[in-house]
């Protein structure tokens, strides 16, 4: 199994340039699939128990994973919020020994896109915390997780790129990915932590 699973929440892709473009060339590459995350979950809602297992089996069957989304106010999504606190949960509390554990090692990467220029996220600039400031929850679910952190790429002005700058940026996310599929991390060893149930 070499597969590369990108789940891809944004709010409607259809109303996006950036994000539909980085999908649309990801599409392209073999073994990798793209998951509309919305598409799947209109509603916003995602069921611990009623969705839980088939994310579970999803997320189980890839060599590694890819969470792709536009930073909206300095955070993610809330279905990639409403995503974590089901399906994580699930497989890291509820069923801690059987999906969790197993799911530890997985290499995980970030792809998001940034309305801002690079420059404004930064002490000195208009979004004051740089971007790796504003992963850090990101960066604490996948240690908690087990799942080891590459380097997120990250497209800026997203919603001012010309199409030859937006078609440069898709080929460029394409390296990334290349580069991620054959990025091989230190393994993981799953601690305690990991397979205590805390209870939820």
């Amino acid at each position: 199994m070499n597969r590369t699973l990108i789940l891809l929440f944004h709010p409607d892709i259809t109303k996006s340039r950036a994000n539909a473009a980085l999908a649309a060339a990801a599409r392209q590459l073999p073994d990798t699939e793209v998951i509309d995350m919305q598409a799947r979950y209109p509603g916003g809602q995602v069921g611990m128990f009623t969705d839980g297992a088939a994310e579970a089996e999803m997320l189980l069957g890839a060599s590694r994973i890819v969470l792709q989304f536009p930073i909206q106010w300095y955070s993610s999504p809330a279905l990639l919020k409403a995503w974590q606190d089901a399906v994580l949960t699930r497989m890291y509390y509820v069923k801690a020994s059987t999906e969790g554990a197993r799911l530890a090692g997985t290499p995980l990467m970030i792809a998001a896109t940034a309305g801002n220029v690079a420059e404004a996220y930064g002490p000195g600039g208009q979004n004051h915390y740089t971007i790796s400031e504003i992963m850090t929850p990101l960066k604490a679910m996948a240690h908690r997780c087990g799942l080891p952190w590459h380097a997120p790429h990250i497209l800026f002005a997203a919603g001012h790129l010309s199409d030859g700058a937006l078609a440069d940026a898709a080929a460029h996310y394409v390296t990334a990915l290349k580069r991620f599929a054959a990025w091989a991390p230190a393994p993981v060893a799953v601690s305690p932590s990991i397979l205590q149930n805390e209870g939820v």
